[in-house]
């Protein structure tokens, strides 16, 4: 029996995913797949990613996703690729396309959760089973991967009020969000309030355009003249790419405060290990990744998903879909080796160039 995601410990995620075993180990299928049931290995799988901008996407999704599929399947998998480029119109036409082409399962990462409900349905009427990856499409998707997106912002909250201290009495904090096309913004940011509220002012608030750093720092600028440069304290950034547009803005202003993030991006983390930036948020996307490829496989065959999916959410339109929802740790200086660097995520050379040696250095990270 699957229960509804509300608030999910980590220890019942552990359970979700060590039940994560192979597609060939699941049973029947209980939801509509079409004609895929014949399937065996030999499935076309789409791979729909949002953007390119952030790094996540093509350095670890895109690959981890490709990897996992191609186990499942003893290699006889192929995998369509397409980045919608952060274009939502694009993404509905790639989705068609894909349509067109008849591969059997697609893995879509939506960059408008709203705008894509169309293709989902078209999709879903052709037989083809949906999974929406890390953020959450509208229409009649089959599965879902992603994080707590809700304990993300608690999270990012929890570490800001931790770094101001005091000061969080005495001042106030910008707080940019994400896009408002973006479902999972919407959640980082009720987890942020539902933290930040009470314990310290809000000056000035944005849903950042297309999660852009230019956005967040043109933003981060006009928040610095209409708050005052003294009176800011700190900075609630949704993502690592929208903190380095916000640091830029508060270095050229001469404010040090501290600054949150996402996505333990090679820049933020370089940028936390020199203290521009206080926090991000580590999101291991290998059990993400490794979870879409086990349900889009499962489902192309015309399998359960029982065995895979241990959770259910529910979209603006689909209740009870079948869900993986990965923890996540709060990355600092003080935890850097136990997260990227133990997961092979990063080398400490990466991380530590000749710019950031010193920084590395007197952290102790060698």
């Amino acid at each position: 029996m699957r229960r509804t995601a509300v608030a999910v410990a980590a220890g019942a995620l552990a359970v979700s995913l060590a039940a994560c075993g192979s597609a060939a180990e699941s049973g029947d299928n209980d939801s509509d797949s079409g004609d895929s049931a014949a399937k065996g290995d030999d499935i076309k799988v789409g791979l729909l990613l949002p953007e390119n901008q952030t790094a996540r996407y093509e350095k670890f999704d895109k690959p981890l996703i490709e990897k996992k599929i191609k186990e499942l399947t003893n290699n006889k998998a192929e995998v369509v690729y397409a980045n919608a480029k952060q274009d939502a119109s694009q993404q509905n036409q790639q989705v068609d396309t894909m349509v067109t082409n008849k591969v059997d399962v697609l893995i879509l990462d939506a960059v408008d959760a709203k705008a894509i409900a169309g293709s989902v349905k078209k999709a879903k009427d052709a037989g083809i089973p949906v999974v929406a990856y890390d953020r959450l499409a509208e229409g009649p998707i089959d599965a879902y991967t992603s994080f707590d997106n809700v304990t993300v912002g608690k999270t990012q909250g929890e570490a800001l009020l931790e770094a101001l201290g005091d000061k969080a009495e005495d001042g106030q904090i910008v707080m940019m969000n994400g896009s408002s096309t973006d479902p999972n913004a919407a959640l980082f940011k009720e987890g942020a309030h539902s933290v930040l509220d009470g314990k310290v002012k809000v000056g000035r608030e944005y849903d950042t355009k297309e999660w852009k750093p230019e956005n967040a720092n043109a933003n981060m600028e006009g928040a610095i003249s209409a708050i005052g440069k003294d009176k800011i304290v700190g900075v609630y950034s949704a993502n690592d790419g929208m903190a380095g547009g916000i640091i830029t803005a508060l270095k050229a202003a001469g404010i040090d405060v501290p600054v949150t993030g996402q996505d333990a991006e090679l820049a933020g983390v370089q940028r936390i290990v020199t203290g521009e930036q206080y926090m991000s948020v580590y999101k291991p996307y290998a059990p993400e990744a490794e979870a879409a490829a086990e349900m889009a496989v499962a489902l192309a065959q015309g399998k359960s998903l029982d065995s895979i999916a241990k959770d259910s959410v529910d979209s603006p339109t689909t209740k009870g879909v079948p869900s993986v929802l990965v923890p996540v740790v709060s990355l600092t200086q003080e935890n850097i080796n136990d997260t990227v660097i133990k997961d092979g995520v990063y080398t400490v050379e990466e991380i530590c160039t000749a710019k950031y040696k010193a920084a590395c250095d007197k952290i102790g990270l060698k």
